[in-house]
């Protein structure tokens, strides 16, 4: 009997899933069950960040240290950007991805491919604001698990966002000087 009841539990689960994504979608092709992939990825992945900090008995701050955050939010910015905008880096987002067009100063516009798994990883390469869940993740247990070569790394990775700043703000001016 628990087999039977079972099974009629996972098809009305089904089908209140396929209606679920019928009547959300509204005829858009929406890769929810992607998300939902997604998410319990994430969910994984930060899981088993916390579970190696707690098995290294590496002590978790009472409260973030304001310039640590600040680092981390440039760095994170930075990063996610390079990772899922740059040009020098879409060979890692050719497989889920394809080509548009150039996008800004050394950065790219890709769409993501349909079919599959592709159109939801596809999204997340290319969203530097889906790339910066997963980068802040990352860095935050690189902070629990090695402060100083994540500092340092993250220390770079600000100093980058600080030079493309004066390299863009200097081509602004060029051009505002030269008429261009």
């Amino acid at each position: 009997m628990g087999e039977t009841s079972d099974g009629r539990f996972a098809e009305r689960l089904r089908r209140r899933w396929r209606r679920t994504e019928r009547t959300y979608s509204a005829e858009e092709d929406r890769p929810l069950r992607g998300y939902l992939t997604a998410m319990a990825a994430f969910g994984v992945y930060t899981a088993g960040w916390a579970t190696v900090v707690r098995m290294r008995g590496r002590p978790v701050p009472d409260r973030p240290v304001p310039w640590d955050v600040a680092l981390t939010a440039v760095a994170t910015f930075r990063l996610s950007r390079l990772l899922s905008k740059a040009s020098v880096t879409s060979p890692l987002r050719a497989p889920f991805t394809t080509f548009q067009g150039p996008q800004g100063p050394a950065e790219l516009h890709e769409e993501a491919r349909s079919g599959g798994a592709k159109d939801t990883v596809g999204e997340l390469v290319t969203c530097p604001f889906c790339m910066s869940v997963w980068v802040v993740s990352t860095l935050t247990a690189g902070q629990l698990l090695w402060p100083r070569a994540t500092r340092t790394a993250m220390g770079a990775l600000t100093a980058l966002a600080g030079a493309d700043a004066l390299q863009l703000t200097y081509s602004a001016l060029v051009a505002r000087t030269t008429g261009e």
